[in-house]
């Protein structure tokens, strides 16, 4: 059985392609710098699935990478991570280039942006240093560029969601008037898939796109029209990228690092190469559907509740870049605690109540929580903007809200959230069923005197939020309820 190197298997496109890879009959071998995040969710015969941990930017950890893989994809990428994601793209490629070619790797299929050459934003500009890099590669490389991907979870597509369902009137940015080229999710699929070992595509770059082109402006009228909604869109020619990039920020739920990159690519024109689009249909045998179909079936999944992966859930929608292993661990020391405890009614109800918190099913306490994630979008916070992928099920490394999943086990009955929100210090919340009752758990490590200082400014709140939100989750009206007390915290913890 051959074994395909999956990079990115965390992210977007990759968690995609772990079950289409696996479908064709491979191994895959999925590359993570945080074992802890891969997802367990995924309906696949686990034999078919090793995960390593590795981080490109770290050549000390590549030896876990096995010599005999067959092919590769490169879906990494570091835009909102870092204001310096150019440097840090460009050493990745050239670390991944150099451990590659001590396989036995044949093929490489790299997923990058549609590019114009004659002008190319910083993010578009990164995108196709990346390629340059691969293809000096010695073994044979693939590049697919595509524009926006229309599919549920995709930060293009939930930024015209976005727009599109909040906003009946639009002033937008003169960008709006750019034209694109965008292609369906389940079509990049089949041509990341369906190109791997063709040696027709050998030291070649495609672009992949559906036959529409069309305006911003377009795009969102026409998903306007598939949602049944009458939208009136106005153009202003005076709009900064600066100011473009916060309008996004403030009425999406994408982050501003994203937006800033985004929007320095939406004000240059990309579409397919014709002869290109020709040539990879013709070697793949794909025909990509029209916008307006992949609109259909995308929203089609999201009323079905059927979304695999979601940009949110990478950490480019979160404030840090960091591994969640050094947060699994909740802290005790040196640290402010708010523990009680209540007994509930029943456990699956009670099970069912915690692990729906957050996203459209909202949280106890609701208004609060949304004024606390208001001011968490003022001073650059993701606010409650991101959500939750499933209304009822949570895994590792999922984004709620404006919190992290770092551990969830129904059949243990525990969950653990570290706050990604603005704050002077690390916050966790914790929710576990032990012994008949629901322990709460809020802890909070302040970073100096501020951190010391906000504790005490929202302790008064504590109050109304956490003994209410208690109470609704186990389902009662009343019962034994503790606050800081030492003997319970022993018991929590044991």
């Amino acid at each position: 059985m051959k074994k395909i190197l999956l990079t990115g298997a965390t992210g977007y496109i990759g968690k995609r392609m772990i079950s289409v890879i696996a479908a064709q009959g491979y191994k895959v071998v999925c590359c993570c710098r945080d074992a802890s995040r891969f997802s367990k969710s995924l309906d696949i015969d686990e034999s078919l699935i090793d995960v390593i941990e590795v981080d490109f930017l770290k050549p000390e950890t590549l030896g876990t990478i096995p010599e005999d893989i067959s092919g590769a994809y490169y879906l990494m990428h570091s835009m909102s991570n870092t204001d310096d994601y150019e440097n840090s793209e460009k050493i990745c490629a050239e670390n991944f280039a150099q451990i590659i070619e001590k396989t036995q790797c044949e093929h490489i299929v790299y997923l990058s942006g549609l590019v114009n050459e004659k002008e190319l934003s910083r993010h578009l500009s990164s995108r196709y240093q990346v390629e340059k890099t691969l293809m000096e590669c010695k073994v044979p490389v693939t590049v697919l560029r595509a524009g926006i991907i229309i599919g549920s979870g995709s930060a293009s597509f939930e930024i015209i969601r976005d727009l599109v369902e909040k906003l009946p009137v639009m002033v937008a940015p003169r960008w709006l008037d750019t034209k694109c080229q965008p292609i369906g999710i389940a079509n990049v699929l089949d041509f990341l898939i369906f190109v791997l070992f063709k040696e027709e595509s050998y030291h070649k770059s495609f672009d992949i796109g559906c036959d529409d082109v069309l305006t911003y402006k377009q795009i969102l009228s026409e998903y306007a029209k598939v949602r049944g909604l009458k939208r009136y869109i106005y153009t202003l020619p005076v709009m900064t990228p600066k100011l473009s990039s916060y309008w996004l920020y403030f009425i999406t739920s994408t982050s501003y690092n994203l937006a800033s990159a985004l929007v320095g690519s939406m004000k240059i024109e990309v579409i397919c190469r014709r002869e290109s689009l020709s040539e990879i249909k013709r070697i793949t045998g794909i025909q990509p559907f029209s916008y307006e179909t992949a609109l259909r079936r995308t929203l089609a999944k999201i009323q079905a509740n059927e979304i695999i992966s979601s940009w949110k859930d990478s950490f480019i929608s979160s404030r840090r870049d960091a591994s969640l292993k050094e947060f699994m661990e909740v802290p005790h020391f040196g640290c402010f605690t708010d523990l009680r405890s209540i007994a509930y009614d029943d456990r699956e109800k009670c099970l069912d109540r915690v692990f729906s918190l957050g996203g459209n099913n909202g949280w106890y306490g609701q208004g609060l929580w949304k004024i606390r994630g208001f001011l968490d979008v003022l001073v650059g916070g993701p606010g409650l903007r991101r959500g939750r992928t499933h209304p009822q099920r949570l895994h590792e490394g999922d984004a709620l809200d404006f919190w992290r999943v770092l551990y969830a086990d129904r059949t243990e009955g525990k969950l653990i959230l570290f706050a990604e929100m603005k704050l002077p210090g690390e916050a966790w919340l914790v929710f576990k069923l032990y012994r008949g009752k629901l322990w709460q758990k809020a802890v909070f490590r302040p970073h100096g005197i501020s951190g010391r200082l906000y504790w005490y400014s929202v302790l008064p709140f504590h109050g109304i939020i956490f003994k209410g939100m208690l109470k609704k989750l186990a389902g009662v009206q009343s019962g034994f309820s503790s606050n800081n007390l030492k003997q319970d915290i022993s018991k929590f913890n044991g």
